[in-house]
């Protein structure tokens, strides 16, 4: 089944007290301890990044790694993806995470993995990259509409909430037809694809939301259900 959970913010980067969102990600594995592999490739990387990855999950019942293009641990990326249960795209420069997973093939990696079932996730750069089209700053103080991967359909705004210009330009860029309808999430707001159908839309804050955005004869914003995860009993 492909599984793919995009985060509009939060997770162990932004909220590092709040384990929602990332437990929710480790819960979607069929195995009880997952394989989980941190891609960090959209902050170039840094070591500070990394490290918050393993600090957080070492405390949960899962196997963290992490890749690296800029530090290649292995010369065979392939098969390192291709033995996780869960991928977990961190935030950062869009732009530059879609050239380098590009040049080194990390891309059709990636939906090799998507198709043989390993959940994919991410927050920010790490959910707007699989969708066909996302809002992103990777140019600089401007935020401007970039192709991504596609494997998900329409666009997709992270940050919803959490800065301020990000509702305005998207409303703006899908009115206008410069991106195609999708999805806007709030910090703390995920949704949860099985294929190109919505299983969940979840969130780790109660006011966490999350909205379908398309444009008819007008601009349409179409608040969806968000269910709070720490209300749900398991």
């Amino acid at each position: 089944m492909k599984q793919i959970i995009a985060m509009g913010g939060g997770g162990f980067s932004m909220e590092p007290d709040n384990p929602l969102l990332d437990t929710y990600v480790l819960e979607q594995a069929a195995d009880p301890c997952p394989n989980i592999l941190f891609v960090g490739t959209a902050s170039g990387d840094v070591d500070s990044y990394i490290e918050k990855f393993y600090r957080f999950f070492e405390h949960y019942p899962c196997i963290p790694d992490h890749l690296s293009l800029f530090k290649p641990s292995t010369r065979n990326i392939r098969e390192k993806v291709l033995q996780q249960d869960i991928i977990y795209v961190g935030g950062g420069n869009t732009k530059n995470l879609l050239a380098l997973w590009k040049e080194w093939g990390l891309d059709n990696i990636l939906k090799e993995a998507w198709e043989k079932g390993i959940i994919l996730t991410g927050v920010s750069a790490g959910a707007i990259c699989w969708f066909e089209q996302g809002v992103t700053d990777s140019y600089g103080d401007y935020l401007e509409p970039l192709n991504c991967l596609g494997f998900l359909q329409g666009s997709c705004c992270p940050h919803y909430d959490g800065e301020k210009e990000r509702r305005p330009v998207y409303r703006e860029f899908v009115e206008a037809g410069t991106l195609a309808a999708g999805y806007a999430l709030d910090d703390g707001a995920a949704i949860h694809f099985t294929g190109q159908k919505i299983k969940r839309i979840v969130g780790s804050r109660k006011n966490a939301r999350a909205y379908k955005l398309q444009a008819k004869e007008t601009l349409q914003e179409t608040a969806m259900a968000v269910e709070f995860l720490g209300e749900i009993k398991k």
